[in-house]
Order: structure tokens, then sequence, then C-alpha cells
């Protein structure tokens, strides 16, 4: 188990060499710092804690301050912790990136979902509406309440309310390329959150070990120098026709 933090930038699309198009999410993956590392005989479980984004001290506070001051770094705007990992792996104040993944990996991905504000049942459920002509008197409700029996409304019913922001994970997604470059990591399909949205990269929990073979990416240096190539054969063709065509023009003056 491994897992890093970053911000969620938007999507995108990536082309294999063989034509297929892959939907991707890019993750901004900016170096985490291990704050904190927990063990069974201090803290009951193992897990290690990781910071992410710095931010300047007047944002901060001492006691957050004190807390990375431990791990010899500065503080930090989001504190999360991984579970599951193997702390003799890590060390307090040690840097992660994008590196830790690469492409092939399954990951699951954890944010907070976009909040949607106050929903009806057939939006937030998914539920049915009635008739829609004027006889009907009932179109978009919340339909039937229970029984007489019991007098109340019985627990589980669904009805109209907050929609979103919650936690919320996918699982078992695909790792499609590592940009160390960048700090950027492409996951095929979506993930929670808005952009601009804190997310987590964890191993996946139900398929831990598999790895997928590595997509065979186009590039963008691939795509420039196949258009100068083109471009050049382009005009060397032009100039052989011209030539050509000047050749037969002075052999039908002569």
């Amino acid at each position: 188990m491994k897992g890093i933090l970053g911000r969620k930038k938007g999507m995108t699309q990536v082309f294999t060499t063989d034509g297929r198009l892959i939907p991707v999410t890019v993750v901004e993956v900016e170096p985490n710092v291990v704050t904190q590392i927990k063990t069974n005989e201090t803290d009951g479980y193992e897990a290690i804690q990781l910071g992410y984004e710095t931010v300047r001290e007047k944002l901060s506070n001492k006691p957050k301050m004190g807390h990375t001051t431990k791990a010899n770094t500065e503080p930090k705007r989001f504190l999360r912790e991984i579970k599951g990992v193997n702390v003799a792996d890590y060390t307090l104040g040690q840097v992660l990136d994008a590196s830790i993944f690469e492409a092939g990996e399954i990951v699951d991905v954890s944010g907070v979902s976009k909040g949607k504000g106050f929903q009806g049942v057939i939006k937030r459920h998914n539920g049915s509406r009635g008739p829609m002509g004027h006889g009907s008197q009932y179109h978009r409700g919340v339909g039937s309440l229970g029984t007489m029996r019991p007098m109340h409304v019985l627990k589980g019913k669904k009805l109209p309310g907050q929609m979103g922001n919650v936690n919320s994970t996918i699982q078992n997604l695909e790792v499609v390329a590592v940009d160390l470059e960048n700090n950027v990591i492409l996951i095929k399909g979506n993930v929670p959150g808005p952009k601009e949205g804190l997310v987590v990269i964890k191993t996946a929990v139900k398929k831990p070990g598999k790895k997928n073979t590595p997509k065979d990416l186009i590039t963008y240096e691939e795509m420039k120098e196949a258009e100068t190539t083109t471009e050049v054969e382009n005009t060397n063709t032009e100039e052989v026709v011209e030539e050509a065509n000047t050749e037969s023009t002075e052999t039908t003056n002569e």
C-alpha cells in the first residue's frame, strides 16, 4: 500500500500509437512530505501522515508549525493519513513525488464530491416522476411515506435534501502516464471533486498487486516531428513538380 496527495486540474485526452483515445484526469502532485509516522507502540496502528502544499507562516498557527518543524519542513495546508503502509520504508521528513506510481498501476482515488445543494428525490435518488398530464395532480413528488400502522416515516425513506459534498472514492482506476517533469499523474476516467480539489491517490484495495501493460502514448514531440517531416516532404514534392513543369515548358518553347 502506498499513497500520495494531489490536486485535480481537470480532464483531457491522450492517444495511443494504435489510434485509441483515452480520457484522462490530470492530477498535479507536488512533493509530499512525511510529517508523522504512527506505529502500533505509540498510536495503536500503523500509518504515515503526509503534508501537501506549503503555506506562509502567517496563514498557519503555532501548533501546526510546531508539528511540521519536527519533520524539518514548512507549514502545510493539508495533512492526510495513509494507512496500511509499511512504516519501515519511510522516514520523518522524507519527500515523496509522482515517481512512487508507474504507468499501468491500479489505484483508488478519494476526494470530496461536487456539492449540488438541496435537491429533490428525482435528481438526488434517481427517482421516477408521475404522469405529466394536468389531471394526475402528481408530477415530481416524494411518493408514499409509509403505511398507517407505524404513524411515522420509516427510516431509510428517500427524501429531498443535501446532495453531494461528501467523501467519495472511485476504485480500480488505471494510471495511464506519470510526468515527472511537470509533477503530473494521468488517471484513466474521472475522479471525485471539482477542479483544484484535493484528491488522495492510493493503491487499489481490491487489486493491490495488479499492473496493466503500460500504454504506448503519442507525445507532443513525436507529433511535432511528424508534422515537420510531412512539411519537408511536401516542400520537396512541390519543388520537384515545379522543376518538372519548368523543364516541360522550356522543351515546349524549343
